[in-house]
């Protein structure tokens, strides 16, 4: 590790087809600036979605693990621990997508010439660059605190946090163990998760890749350690899953500290003030209210799923991860699109940023209808190959398909989420992030008092109905923001953008 942070020792190359950086700008930065907007999207999203598909289809492996050992209770207890992962990402996303959305802006205010959109006063490129050392140092130190403060908590009050998700009977004593396991490795996993924010800021979707990719390979080979050979079972998944995000996090600092152009990882760059604290809270607030009400909708769902069995329970489960795969298509192209959208926004590039979101949102209606049409055709040959049991098959075929139409929904309203986040609308993506679990919750109550099973099926996909049209109220309320900063982009539209085909509304 090189004694000066502030310097990388090597110039990222992650786009090796952009060619050799000119100046200060490499590949990545073209990316964010000046490529053409499909080929921006392509470079940051078609990464994003690859690593976020192996990490949905692992998921999938790694309960076919546990399936494996032919064992409804700890296959049950994955999904009833699903929470609990849920508040450790969600801890992660508030100091990585707050902080990761703030860099974006400031590198895109770094570039332009006049900048509008920032969230920040004008500050000289000195100033900024100081700025994004300090807000990518308390991105990772901040995590990791919180992941510290998070797992003490948690292992504290294993047993009675997995009785509060909703496990009882053989399900408690797995769901406790699995609960445990994850904790214990709290704070890389919450600091994991920032990182890979900080390092996709830059546009180095490559290496945001890279970084689940290696993960991946270690949680597979962590769990045949760990469940096949020292017969583990969910213990032994949760320890997996801790390890590989030790490996992915020594990845992302690696990259930080060696290749990035702007970020500084050492304590000497943190700094607390009111504005940075503010901007990076009141963004990354909006990622942990979404989180923290799925886990409230999740616990929810579990407390009236375990009423009809634990077959709906374990098909849920199953369901859950063959639905991700279109989801996390979806997911990873909002999601890639982030550091393109608050890149445009802090740069005053209003054309590059109504380009970017329209690119972004025919995208994720193609893919869900591509993918969610496949899957929803094989659903049964699919599922069967996760549980042999007739009652598990029946309900979770059933389950699988709501799911599928609620990708539709769900989609959009994450590319509007992505919208508001990279843009600092912190009011809007809190309240869309707030509807998304305030809404379910009596949706599935009302659902299981009316219609039953069915009614508890299907209570997602009437949710992600209803915040999808709440996403497009606010978003057409907030264009008059955008077409603010698109009067300035208007100017600096280059001849990339001009030749590019995506239309000039969203």
């Amino acid at each position: 590790m090189p004694a000066d942070l502030t310097t990388p020792a090597v110039t990222n190359a992650d786009d090796a087809s952009e060619g050799t950086a000119s100046g200060s700008t490499s590949g990545n930065r073209r990316a964010l600036a000046t490529a053409p907007v499909w080929r921006a999207l392509v470079h940051l999203c078609v990464p994003m979605i690859a690593g976020l598909s192996v990490g949905t289809v692992y998921n999938i492996v790694n309960a076919g693990f546990v399936g494996s050992l032919h064992s409804t209770p700890m296959l049950a207890a994955l999904t009833l621990a699903m929470p609990v992962f849920a508040v450790l990402m969600a801890v992660g996303g508030v100091f990585g997508v707050g902080g990761g959305t703030y860099v974006s802006r400031l590198i895109g205010a770094e570039d332009a010439v006049d900048p509008v959109g920032g969230t920040d006063p004008l500050r000289s490129p000195a100033e900024t660059a100081l700025r994004i050392k300090q807000v990518s140092a308390f991105t990772l130190w901040g995590a990791v605190a919180a992941g510290v403060v998070v797992g003490v908590v948690g292992l504290v009050l294993a047993t009675p946090i997995a009785t509060a998700v909703g496990a009882s009977g053989d399900a408690l004593v797995p769901t406790a163990q699995y609960i445990a396991a994850m904790c214990a490795f709290a704070p890389a996993m919450v600091a994991s998760f920032a990182l890979e924010q900080l390092v996709r800021a830059e546009g180095a979707a490559v290496s945001s890749m890279t970084g689940v990719l290696i993960s991946t390979a270690a949680n597979f080979a962590f769990d045949v350690l760990f469940i096949l050979v020292l017969h583990q079972g969910v213990l032994g998944a949760g320890i997996a899953v801790g390890l590989s995000n030790v490996v992915m996090a020594g990845y992302y600092v690696w990259w930080l500290v060696r290749r990035s152009e702007a970020a500084a990882l050492a304590p000497r760059w943190l700094r607390l003030d009111r504005e940075l604290l503010r901007t990076v809270f009141g963004v990354g607030v909006s990622e942990l209210l979404q989180s923290s009400f799925l886990v409230v909708s999740t616990v929810v769902m579990n407390w009236v799923a375990i009423g009809y069995g634990s077959a709906l329970l374990a098909g849920m489960g199953v369901a859950l991860r063959i639905s991700q795969l279109p989801e996390m298509i979806c997911m990873g192209v909002f999601l890639g699109a982030i550091p393109l959208f608050a890149y445009g926004y802090g740069a005053g590039d209003g054309v590059r940023l109504r380009r970017a979101i329209t690119g972004a949102a025919v995208a994720i209606l193609g893919f869900t209808a591509v993918f969610s049409t496949l899957v929803l055709l094989f659903r049964e040959q699919v599922f069967a190959l996760f549980s042999a049991d007739a009652d598990v098959l029946a309900d979770g075929t059933r389950i699988l398909t709501a799911m599928l139409v609620a990708t539709v929904f769900n989609g959009i309203s994450g590319l509007v989420i992505a919208v508001f986040q990279a843009t600092g609308q912190m009011r809007d993506a809190a309240i869309m992030s707030v509807a998304q679990g305030v809404l379910f919750v009596p949706v599935v109550l009302l659902g299981n008092a009316w219609f039953g099973m069915t009614g508890v099926i299907w209570a997602m996909t009437v949710t992600e109905l209803v915040v999808f049209l709440l996403g497009a109220v606010l978003f057409v309320a907030a264009r008059r923001e955008f077409a603010g900063v698109a009067e300035s982009g208007a100017a600096v539209e280059t001849g990339a953008d001009v030749l590019d085909a995506a239309p000039a509304t969203a």
